[in-house]
């Protein structure tokens, strides 16, 4: 039987604008989906998804993801026309919009497909394997998420949109810090609002192209906060970048509820973070006391929440 694992994880910066080429940072958390493989007498896969979710997640993403292992089992060459597999899938990263549990499912299969059949992979091979799972959920992703479910840490990430192998830098922290992570209870679908936003930049070039400038100054300087352990000066930035995404038309009215509770109750940043329109919202909060506050708050009003740490 072969097994794997991939991170969940939340992206700080570039969600939607890294589809363009735009360079996006992510940060692997402390939570992964497993999978485990084993051959089976019949043909064909069949799977046992025992992932934790939140009310409604797997059943909205099940087509999905029926495409995307088929995905991964073309890329691993793997034929299942005579002799078949099982995938059994758990773990505790709960399934919720914006936590990367596709790409974490993808990446686990992946690397437990890579056990069982002794293909040889390194963990680019794996990531690439991945990636292709990953278009079963999005159409065109943009490859951040199977790139910090594969390596972890916090990853520095820009698409190459001639279709070469994108840019991956790491970025460590001199120390880890606190986060929370809430989940709106919505599951969007990637590929819906992603097309919603291409629709917009098409038919509003010039006003796309401002707010596409603004976000490049922003990342940028984002890259040396982290680097300088500048954590008052990422939260103002998580926050600029949330503005920018309510200009492109994808929170909701659930998140700017959760990222207002949590600046109130003192988050150094708050942001939606993934697709949106549902989906989470993650809040820089450094130190435990602070960390605690605000998941109490935010549980207090019925939302799905955890404590995690980045820069692990």
């Amino acid at each position: 039987m072969g097994k794997g694992s991939g991170f969940g994880k939340v992206i700080l910066f570039g969600e939607h604008f890294v589809v363009y080429g735009f360079p996006a940072i992510a940060a692997a958390v402390g939570a992964t989906t497993i999978a485990t493989v084993r051959r089976t007498s019949e043909a064909g896969w069949t799977l046992t998804d025992n992932r934790p979710a939140v009310p409604g997640y797997k059943k909205k993403k099940y087509d999905e993801q029926k495409v995307s292992i088929d995905h991964i089992l073309r890329f691993a060459g793997i034929d299942t026309s005579e002799e078949g597999i099982h995938i059994t899938l758990g773990g505790k990263l709960v399934c919720a919009s914006g936590i990367g549990a596709s790409a974490a499912s993808c990446t686990a299969i992946a690397r437990a497909l890579n056990d069982e059949f002794k293909l040889g992979w390194d963990d680019h091979q794996v990531n690439a394997c991945a990636y292709e799972g990953e278009k079963g959920y999005h159409g065109t992703p943009s490859g951040i998420d199977n790139t910090a479910a594969t390596f972890g840490g916090i990853v520095w990430y820009k698409r190459d949109l001639s279709g070469g192998p994108p840019t991956i830098d790491t970025i460590k922290l001199k120390q880890p810090t606190d986060i929370v992570i809430a989940s709106t209870g919505i599951t969007a679908s990637t590929k819906e609002v992603v097309d919603d936003v291409r629709r917009m930049k098409d038919e509003k070039t010039k006003w796309f192209d401002q707010i596409t400038e603004d976000y490049l100054e922003l990342v940028e300087t984002a890259s040396k906060g982290l680097e300088d352990m500048d954590l008052q000066l990422i939260g103002l930035l998580m926050n600029q970048n949330h503005n920018l995404l309510i200009e492109i038309g994808v929170s909701c009215v659930e998140i700017e509820e959760l990222v207002g509770v949590s600046r109130q109750l003192g988050a150094w940043g708050a942001k939606l973070t993934g697709t949106g329109r549902g989906g989470n919202m993650v809040a820089l909060t450094p130190g435990r006391t602070l960390q605690n506050d605000v998941f109490g708050a935010i549980k207090q009003r019925g939302f799905s929440a955890w404590r995690y740490q980045i820069g692990v």
